[in-house]
């Protein structure tokens, strides 16, 4: 053709141009494309033929590449700037064959396989596939041939592929098959409803666990090892986000609402977590940087945002705290601050000015009673032998203890009369009513 047109350029030039008619080489193009290749006979086996040397490829069969590359790119040029020939004479029937083609292999491979190793399969036949149209297809031919497989493949067998027994999705979860859960990710997001098979199937097992976790025993459950059980199985499935999921926020939010729906199955929720971060902050928890207790209440604060009656976590977390301040039991103030400074941070002023008020009693009182020795010094006051120190604490800050009876040995009631004169003569108008039960006393001989 290209000689035939070099020999008559100049009627290109002149004739084609002036008649607005087709150059020569463009008919010479269709004249071949409709006499020789869409012959009948000649077409239906060039299709054949093309098709076959696919599909025994695809067989594992060695064919000549070239030559099927060749085939493809005569029938794009014969399109004249258009894709209709190759469409029509090759890709269209090439895409139903793939359809059936894939069809059975997609039941041979599920009977046949696990579902780790069928989804396996699955990708290395995409990669074939776009391989494939790389090399001696129209590149254009993958899109459509990559949705054939998506479909045949993946969207008809998720549900199967998801619910196999010892190896779908629940298998994958309780032996931490991440990388095998990694790949199903991979081949599941690529199709419409796909992450929701997966998800539907996490979520319920996750809150089986959860559900198992929350309500056994529920009359004999150990406060620490219930909450530290929950924080487990939260990290558990951070690892598998962050590791098969690629942090996928669907999938974060799966976790957060199943987490909320389980944890607050149990009334006791609240004041279990309030415990587990009161043994977390009392002196005497051996083997605990400050930096692993800062980690700990980071993922306590976790388990408290999924709490619906924060309320109830309130009220105990102030009676913890008054004891480990009352007592001297906090491991660190600085630890106790941070603490109220996330429940700040997380429910705002209102949630925490009671907490910040017992911090400031605390404060107050030091340096009230550092002022009350200097009067004892300067008065040369005497306290009947004891070493008072007295906590002043503001009714409203503090959990409401009801008065207990108690009868105050003479010396030590004494010494706390001193104190209430020296208080009241420097805030005249407040009352002071001792609440024994909230002190403690050392013996000495």
């Amino acid at each position: 053709m290209v000689m035939i047109r070099d020999i008559l350029m100049y009627m290109d030039r002149v004739y084609v141009q002036q008649n607005g008619v087709e150059n020569v080489y463009n008919l010479g193009l269709m004249i071949f494309r409709d006499q020789v290749v869409r012959n009948p006979v000649i077409r239906n086996h060039l299709r054949e033929t093309l098709l076959e040397m696919v599909a025994k490829e695809r067989r594992g069969e060695v064919v000549d590449r070239g030559s099927v590359k060749n085939a493809c790119h005569m029938l794009m040029v014969l399109g004249l700037d258009s894709r209709s020939v190759y469409e029509e004479d090759f890709e269209r029937p090439f895409l139903e064959q793939s359809a059936d083609f894939y069809r059975v292999e997609s039941q041979k491979f599920l009977a046949e396989n696990s579902a780790s190793v069928y989804i396996k399969k699955v990708e290395a036949r995409i990669n074939e596939e776009a391989e494939r149209a790389t090399h001696y297809l129209d590149k254009s031919t993958e899109e459509p041939m990559v949705k054939v497989l998506e479909e045949e493949l993946i969207s008809k067998h998720m549900k199967t592929i998801v619910e196999m027994e010892n190896s779908g999705v629940v298998h994958m979860l309780k032996n931490n098959k991440t990388s095998d859960l990694a790949c199903m990710y991979k081949l599941f997001i690529r199709v419409s409803n796909g992450l929701q098979a997966m998800y539907g199937c996490i979520s319920t097992y996750l809150r089986e666990q959860g559900r198992a976790m929350v309500t056994e025993d529920e009359g004999n459950k150990n406060a620490i090892v219930y909450i530290q059980n929950l924080l487990s199985l939260k990290d558990r499935f951070d690892y598998f986000l962050h590791e098969s999921f690629s942090d996928d926020r669907r999938f974060k939010q799966i976790i957060s609402s199943d987490f909320e729906f389980f944890i607050n199955l149990n009334t006791k929720s609240p004041e279990y977590l309030s415990l587990f971060i009161d043994d977390k902050l009392k002196k005497g928890v051996k083997g605990m940087s400050e930096q692993e207790i800062e980690n700990v209440l980071d993922k306590s604060m976790v388990l408290f945002r999924f709490l619906e009656e924060k309320d109830v976590f309130e009220r105990y977390y102030k009676q913890h705290l008054a004891k480990r301040l009352l007592l001297n039991r906090s491991v660190s103030d600085d630890s106790e601050k941070n603490m109220i400074s996330k429940l700040k941070t997380e429910c705002g002023c209102q949630f925490t000015s009671k907490l910040e008020g017992m911090f400031k009693d605390m404060t107050v009182s030091n340096s009230t009673m550092e002022e009350f020795k200097s009067h004892i010094t300067q008065t040369s006051t005497n306290l009947h032998g004891v070493d008072l120190f007295v906590r002043v604490l503001t009714t409203g800050f503090w959990p409401t203890q009801s008065a207990t009876k108690c009868n105050v040995p003479n010396s030590p009631r004494l010494a706390f009369e001193a104190f209430r004169r020296f208080y009241l003569g420097k805030h005249s108008g407040r009352q002071l009513s001792l609440q024994p039960q909230l002190g403690s006393a050392d013996l000495t001989r």
